[in-house]
């Protein structure tokens, strides 16, 4: 894989709004529903039209939640939700002066097996051109070897930063690394979620996930595979 594009991080950034999107209804188990109550830099955006998705539509509403927002954005994805996003930059030809900042993709489809979720179907050939911000894509790390391989060609594609995580309940780990990551600092005072450490620049290696830190302990970040 080529390095990463974006090698230079900005300074811890406070100014942002996190947008979430699903791919389906959030009900209060979800991580998205969580990260939405718990902070008030976030706002969810609901696509609708969830078993059966409308690719135009999906686009035009996200492009709509982006500009009504007075901040600079961030996007953060689920599922099929990452191809709306795809779109979105295809369609609008978004480039440097976008208010995008960064965006946290997370368990995108399997896009060259389309058969195995009939929504991706809908979306018809995903763009693969880099994506012009600053872009992570985090898979299961339980996927089977085809989908791995397709997320490794889809992140390649998007010159993004592959990671390796399990979102599930509240997932406050993957809250501090999308912080980490994207050098943003949006704790609130009451959260009490403890922070990774800085993002430093590496070869790309994959982690076990039972990586220990150098006192022993489990290395807060060790189930991402830096780039």
């Amino acid at each position: 894989m080529t390095p990463y594009r974006h090698s230079a991080f900005d300074p811890r950034r406070t100014d942002v709004e996190v947008l979430l999107i699903p791919a389906r209804p959030l009900t209060p188990a979800h991580w998205m529903w969580h990260w939405a109550q718990r902070n008030r830099h976030c706002r969810i955006v609901e696509l609708g039209m969830w078993d059966e998705p409308h690719r135009n539509t999906w686009v035009n509403k996200l492009n709509l939640a982006i500009g009504r927002s007075e901040r600079p954005v961030v996007l953060v994805t689920e599922d099929v939700a990452a191809l709306a996003l795809a779109w979105w930059v295809e369609y609008e030809r978004v480039g440097s002066q976008s208010p995008v900042v960064g965006a946290f993709v997370v368990n995108p489809p399997d896009v060259d097996r389309p058969g195995l979720d009939p929504r991706v179907a809908r979306f018809g050939a995903i763009p693969r051109q880099e994506m012009p911000f600053r872009t992570f894509v985090v898979a299961h790390a339980l996927g089977d070897n085809y989908y791995q391989r397709a997320i490794m060609r889809l992140t390649r594609d998007w010159g993004a930063c592959p990671v390796c995580d399990f979102a599930q309940g509240p997932w406050p780990r993957g809250w501090a690394m999308l912080q980490s990551v994207l050098g943003l600092s949006l704790d609130e005072p009451e959260n009490a979620i403890v922070r990774p450490r800085p993002v430093r620049e590496a070869p790309l290696r994959p982690v076990h996930a039972r990586t220990r830190g150098r006192a022993g302990l489990p290395d807060p970040l060790a189930h991402v595979v830096w780039c």
